[in-house]
C-alpha cells in the first residue's frame, strides 16, 4: 500500500483506533436510548428479601412453572441420541417443522401457509421480533405500538434505530381513532405497527373484526403489521383467540409470531415461528443467516411432536391457569380489590386500589413486596399508560396464591382499609 513518508508507520493504526472509537460511541448512543429496566428494581428487592430468609410469593415474571409434556421431552431425548442431528441447522428452520407449522394453521384457523415462503422458525418470539426489527427498520423510521405493551414490542424497534409512537390502548379511548390519528400525524409516516392479543400485560382480547379493521387501515396507509400471538391457547370460558392471518389479504401487509413457550410449557426451549408476508419472512431469513444457524435440530423435531401430537396437554395447561385465575381474582375481590376477570393470557391486570393510586405502580409494587411479601410487575414497565396498574402472572400454585391473598389482606388491615370485621375496601368504582 502506498504511504506518504510523513504519515509514518503508525498512521493506519491510529486510523483504525479512530474508527473503533466512533463505532463504540454509536453503539453506546444506541444503549442510551434504552431506559433502566424497571422490572430489575423489584427483582433485586425480591432477591434481597429472599436472602434475608423471607418467603416471597412471586407473580412478577410470566415464566411457566410447569414441566413440558412428556411426549415432547421424549422426542427430544430420542432425536438427540442421533449423531447426525448435532450439526448446524438452517436459519429458516428444518422443512419438516415448517410443514408442521403450515398444517397447524390449516387445522386451527383454516388458513393456508406456504411452508417454503411464508413460514420461518425462530429462537422464541423475542429473538424473531428483535431480528425482524433489525431487518426491516431504518434509523429514524416510525413504529406504532400500543401503550401499555410488552417491552420487546417497544424496545426491539428502539434498538433497531426507529422512533416509537405510543397509541393509547386503555379504557375509554377509541383505539382506532388514536391509531389513525397517529398514522396521519407522524413524520416520517409510520412504517410498521406492532400488536399482541391476547395482550401481555393487560390480558385484553379482541375479536376477528378488530384484525379486519387493522388490515384495512394498514392497506389504506401502507403500514406493515406485526402481530404477536403468544397466548393463542391460554384462553378460558370457551373463548377462542383469532389469528390476524384469518383476515383475507392479511399476508399482503402482516406477519404473525407464535411461540411454544406458553402453550406447551417450553419457555426455556426457545422455539417459535413467524408466518405471513413473504417479503418480511425473506428479510428475517436473510438477517438470521448472518446471526445464527437456527435452533438445535432435536428441539425442532420435538416442536413437531408438540404441534402435531395430542393437544390435550395444551388444554390441561390452560385449565391450570384458569384455576389459578379463579382463586386469585376471588381472593382479591374478597379483599375489596375489584380486579377484572381475564378471559385469556396468564396474567391478571389489576388496577391499583384507590387509596394507593397516588403512589404509582412502582412504589405500590414495592409496598406489596415489603409488607405483603408479594412480588408483582409494576405497570409503568409496560408504558406510562400502565402506571395505574400492576400485573400478576399466574405462576404460583393455588396454595401459594391463597397465602398471597392473606398477606395482601394483612397489609390492607394494617393500613386501616380492611377492618377485622369487614371483608372489603370501600373504594371508588372503577
Amino acid at each position: 500500500m502506498w504511504q506518504r513518508r510523513s504519515d509514518g508507520p503508525g498512521a493506519n493504526v491510529n486510523l483504525r483506533k479512530l474508527w473503533l472509537t466512533l463505532a463504540l460511541n454509536v453503539a453506546l448512543r444506541a444503549l442510551d436510548r434504552l431506559p433502566p429496566y424497571v422490572f430489575n428494581i423489584t427483582a433485586e428487592l425480591k432477591m434481597a428479601a429472599r436472602r434475608r430468609g423471607e418467603d416471597i410469593i412471586d407473580f412478577s415474571m410470566g415464566n411457566p412453572d410447569g414441566a413440558t409434556p412428556p411426549h415432547i421431552v421424549e422426542k427430544l431425548c430420542t432425536v438427540a441420541q442421533r449423531p447426525d442431528t448435532h450439526g448446524y441447522s438452517t436459519s429458516r428452520g428444518i422443512p419438516r417443522l415448517r410443514r408442521a407449522i403450515s398444517r397447524w394453521y390449516q387445522d386451527r384457523y383454516d388458513v393456508e401457509i406456504d411452508p417454503e415462503s411464508e413460514a420461518i422458525v425462530t429462537i422464541g418470539s423475542k429473538e424473531g421480533l428483535a431480528h425482524l426489527m433489525l431487518a426491516t427498520l431504518d434509523h429514524g423510521d416510525t413504529v406504532l405500538v400500543p401503550n401499555p405493551s410488552y417491552p420487546i414490542h417497544i424496545y426491539g424497534a428502539v434498538i433497531a434505530g426507529a422512533q416509537v409512537r405510543s397509541v393509547p390502548l386503555v379504557e375509554g379511548v377509541d383505539f382506532f381513532n388514536e391509531l389513525e390519528r397517529a398514522i396521519r400525524e407522524s413524520y416520517p409516516k409510520p412504517k410498521m405497527m406492532i400488536l399482541g392479543f391476547p395482550s401481555n400485560p393487560t390480558a385484553q382480547c379482541v375479536e376477528l373484526e378488530f384484525f379486519e379493521k387493522v388490515v384495512a387501515l394498514a392497506k389504506r396507509y401502507d403500514v406493515l403489521v406485526v402481530h404477536d400471538l403468544a397466548y393463542a391457547d391460554i384462553v378460558y370460558d370457551g373463548w377462542k383467540a383469532p389469528s390476524i392471518m384469518q383476515v383475507p389479504g392479511a399476508r399482503d401487509v402482516a406477519v404473525e409470531f407464535f411461540t411454544l413457550s406458553k402453550s406447551y410449557n417450553m419457555a426455556g426451549w426457545r422455539i417459535g415461528f413467524m408466518v405471513g408476508n413473504k417479503t418480511l419472512v425473506s428479510a428475517l431469513a436473510r438477517i438470521k443467516s448472518y446471526h445464527d444457524y437456527g435452533t438445535f435440530t432435536p428441539l425442532q423435531v420435538a416442536a413437531i411432536a408438540a404441534l402435531e401430537g395430542d393437544q390435550q396437554c395444551v388444554r390441561d395447561i390452560a385449565e391450570q391457569y384458569k384455576r389459578r385465575r379463579d382463586v386469585l381474582v376471588k381472593g382479591l375481590h374478597e379483599a375489596g380489590w375489584m380486579v377484572e376477570m381475564p378471559k385469556a393470557s396468564m396474567y391478571v391486570w389489576a388496577k391499583i386500589p384507590e387509596p394507593y393510586a397516588a403512589m404509582g405502580s412502582l412504589e405500590f409494587a414495592k409496598k406489596l413486596l415489603n409488607e405483603a411479601k408479594v412480588c408483582v410487575s409494576p405497570g409503568i414497565g409496560f408504558g406510562d399508560y400502565g402506571d395505574t396498574h400492576v400485573r400478576f402472572a399466574l405462576i404460583e400454585n393455588r396454595d401459594r396464591i391463597r397465602q398471597a391473598i392473606r398477606g395482601i389482606k394483612a397489609m390492607f388491615r394494617a393500613d386501616g382499609l380492611l377492618p377485622a370485621s369487614s371483608k372489603h375496601i370501600h373504594e371508588n368504582a372503577e
